[in-house]
Parts: C-alpha cells; sequence; structure tokens
C-alpha cells in the first residue's frame, strides 16, 4: 500500500528572474508530522502554495493525495486538506461560530462538528464572540480550528504558533501528536526551530530555494558531524581532583566552580564519560548535550553558502 500523501518530483517555480523553489524532490508520508526550516526567502511558503495547487511549478510534477493540486477537479482533495497561513486575516465582524460555519460549508462539512473543534483549540468559551474583541492568541486559535475542519488526511501549518504562549504551544503540539496518531500527514513550516525539538519525524531545510537537508534529527547530526557538549559538576571536595582525568587530547574548559565541559566527536562520548565516572570522582551531575536544531540548521546553511 503506497502511504505517500504529498510528492515533489524535481519541482521548480520562478518569479522574475529569482528561482523561489530550485528542482526540489520530496515526499511526506502518512503519519508524518515534518519540520520545512529556512531563511526567510528559502521556498517555504512557496512549497506550501504548490502543495496548496495556489501556485503551479513552471517545471516538475506536484502530487497530492494522488491528484494534481492545481487541477479544477481536485476539489476533494482540497477538502481532505488543512491549511493555517503565516498572516492569520479573519474576518472582524463574524462571530468564531460564524466563520467557523462559512468554511465547514465550503468543506461541505456539518457545521454542528464545529463546537468540537472550538473546545479542542480553546476557545469554545468565545464562540458567540466577535473576531474584533479577540485576543492575537485567541485569533491564532480560530485559524487552527478552521484548519481541522473535517480531520483533514494533510495538514500545511505555516508559524503555527505565532501569538501562542508557552501553555497553548504545549496544547497545539498536543493536538499535532493526536493528529499523527489518526494517520494525518502534517507539515510545519517555522522559525521556531528550539520548540521543533521532540516535536517531528523529520526535518527538511531549504536554502535558496533548494533542499539542503532531509532527514531525521539524528541522520541530520550523523550528517552534520557537529561536536557534542559533555557537561560535568563536581561535589565541592573533589574539584581539586579533576585535573586527574581531564589529561587526554580533549580541552577541557573550566565554566563555574565546579563545573567542566569539553566537546568531542559523537563516537567519543562514551569513553569520556567513562573516564569520567572512572576517575573515583564524586560527581554532582553530568549532562550530555547534543547539537540542537538551531546548530544543525546553522551547519547546513554554512556548508550551502560555501558550494
Amino acid at each position: 500500500m503506497n502511504d505517500v500523501r504529498i510528492a515533489l518530483h524535481a519541482v521548480s517555480k520562478v518569479y522574475g528572474k529569482r528561482a523561489a523553489v530550485d528542482a526540489v524532490d520530496l515526499e511526506l508520508r502518512q503519519g508524518e508530522r515534518v519540520a520545512l526550516v529556512g531563511h526567510n526567502g528559502a521556498g517555504k511558503s512557496t512549497l506550501i502554495k504548490l502543495m496548496l495547487g495556489l501556485v503551479r511549478p513552471i517545471a516538475g510534477r506536484v502530487e497530492v493525495l494522488g491528484a494534481n493540486p492545481a487541477d479544477r477537479r481536485a476539489i476533494n482533495v482540497k477538502r481532505c486538506m488543512g491549511y493555517l497561513p503565516e498572516n492569520v486575516s479573519l474576518q472582524p465582524n463574524l462571530t468564531g461560530e460564524e466563520l467557523l460555519a462559512f468554511y465547514a460549508r465550503l468543506k461541505h462539512r456539518p457545521v454542528a462538528e464545529n463546537a468540537k473543534i472550538l473546545e479542542r483549540v480553546g476557545i469554545a468559551h468565545a464562540a458567540q464572540s466577535r473576531i474584533a474583541t479577540y485576543s492575537k492568541g485567541m485569533r491564532q486559535r480560530l485559524a487552527l480550528a478552521q484548519a481541522l475542519i473535517g480531520n483533514p488526511r494533510v495538514l500545511l501549518l505555516d508559524e503555527p504558533t505565532t501569538g501562542l504562549d508557552p501553555a497553548l504551544r504545549h496544547t497545539f503540539y498536543t493536538i499535532v501528536r493526536d493528529l499523527r496518531a489518526q494517520g494525518a500527514t502534517v507539515l510545519l513550516s517555522s522559525h521556531a526551530l528550539a520548540e521543533l525539538e521532540g516535536q517531528t519525524d523529520r526535518v527538511i531545510v531549504m536554502s535558496q530555494g533548494r533542499k539542503v537537508a532531509d532527514g531525521t534529527l539524528a541522520d541530520l547530526r550523523r550528517l552534520a558531524r557537529r561536536p557534542v557538549r559533555i557537561r560535568v559538576t563536581l561535589h565541592d571536595e573533589h574539584v581539586t581532583l579533576f585535573p586527574r582525568i581531564a589529561q587526554t587530547a580533549l580541552e577541557w574548559h573550566r565554566i563555574s566552580e565546579r563545573t567542566f565541559e569539553v566537546s568531542c566527536a559523537e563516537p567519543e562520548k562514551i569513553e569520556v564519560v567513562r573516564q569520567i565516572t572512572d576517575g573515583n570522582l564524586s560527581v554532582a551531575d553530568l549532562e550530555i548535550l547534543a547539537p540542537s536544531l538551531d546548530d544543525i540548521y546553522a551547519h547546513f546553511l554554512v556548508t550551502e553558502s560555501a558550494e
């Protein structure tokens, strides 16, 4: 059974003389949460518009749920999709309830289902209030609610946590996990790289319209070969003994009175930890700090610029 929900085959899109998307190949599968990351102008929003069928490629082929999303006959495919744009514009004179009713009718979905969606995103209490009275965070949640209409099989989210406080961001990612468990394909385009760690199954890195990396966070860490940092904190009585185990080819740095840190390659981390734990030292704390998504993203951008 083919579980590919979205496929781009050598897709390119040009605006004037600028290649917004340059020969991109990618696949998004059923039940995947995929992060799409890149600087402004990297091609993220254009990719989403191509997947929605809002723009057509000048070369290559786009398939969503087995059809060309830009084809007028693909209306049933679009009813199976949800989209949250980066810049949310909602009619201020409508109530939240009225706005969702409008979108539900566009998707040919029962309006009665909207009450559960509003409750799910945490604004059921404001369903009959005019959108003009909503806070920025409430508007973002309402925009997410319209994207959830009809339990979409494909959900495209462009900067989805803009305007949400930490508690609401937690709620948002809980919803995303639930959708994934139900088999939905979720694409998250975001600049908030730190919060994406642990929330996605794959990361696609875009730069100047090209896909420069695609894989799990573990895959990208291996490709980037960024160093692992190991931080050890000792109890007071053993601080003066630390140089005894620090006499290695690696360079340790003292970052506080009792805390020391070293950087090493991924394969070396176990040996470094063994040296620490076998050194007859009283260790108060030990941390292994893997490269963050920010570190990995920066690595691929620098590598791409150097080519």
